[in-house]
């Protein structure tokens, strides 16, 4: 099911519009293997148009991205979870099927591997449930069971902890480093500075559609370099 090619590493140099607004200003970033990296910045930062771009979602206005060295963005080995997860109208284990179908996994095996990923999230005793009447927090475990399922070499993550109360912020994010120890390079966006301090390896920080600083997580945290990373760290408003 996974195929030869690789999305690694990812390189942006863009720029991302909508008529006479700027969502993305020259962002020039490179993507490459290893622990998560965590995307931050204000509301209106730029950091979904961000994770779109990476995925292929939305073509820049201008530049280039890269993904292992090739421009296509149709082909590749990602996966992208949104903040309020879509449930199909089926069952928990139907909605894992369908992702496995969808990354081509034969017939025969996608019970096992639906019975494997449930699993994985926690989630195999609620296989036979309907998926639209789970937590929202099981909704996103079923969402991550299904982008999993694609064996993505990058995933994507929009704040997907963002409506989440704490137990069920814990299970995603065990969920999530366990992907990232297994090989999957983690592109995250996140509000929550505590957040970024367990998660991640390195920060991308964004304020109005600018890279304002790309450091790792201690760097970023105890010598940030732009005065806006400081003032956003003491919880500052930042504009």
């Amino acid at each position: 099911m996974r195929a030869s090619l690789t999305d690694l590493p990812l390189i942006l140099d863009v720029s991302l519009s909508a008529g006479a607004t700027t969502m993305l200003d020259r962002v020039n970033l490179a993507i490459t293997p290893g622990a998560p990296t965590l995307v931050l910045g204000p509301n209106g930062a730029g950091k979904t148009s961000l994770l779109r771009v990476c995925m292929g979602l939305a073509a820049p206005s201008a530049g280039t991205v890269s993904w292992g060295g090739r421009t296509d963005r149709g082909l590749g080995r990602r996966a992208m979870l949104l903040q309020k997860p879509v449930m199909l109208r089926c069952s928990v284990a139907a909605n894992v099927a369908y992702g496995l179908a969808q990354a081509g996994c034969r017939r025969h095996r996608r019970a096992a591997r639906t019975e494997e990923l449930l699993d994985r999230v926690g989630l195999l005793g609620l296989a036979a449930r309907a998926a639209r009447r789970l937590s929202s927090g099981e909704q996103q475990r079923v969402a991550l069971a299904r982008a999993l399922a694609r064996e993505p070499e990058i995933l994507l993550l929009d704040e997907p902890t963002a409506s989440l109360d704490p137990a069920a912020t814990r299970h995603v994010e065990e969920i999530i480093l366990m992907a990232s120890q297994s090989g999957t390079k983690i592109v995250m966006a996140s509000h929550d500075l505590g957040q970024v301090r367990r998660l991640a390896a390195d920060v991308v920080f964004l304020v109005c559609g600018r890279l304002c600083e790309h450091a790792s997580v201690d760097d970023f945290f105890d010598r940030p370099s732009s005065a806006k990373a400081a003032a956003f760290i003491q919880g500052d408003l930042v504009l």
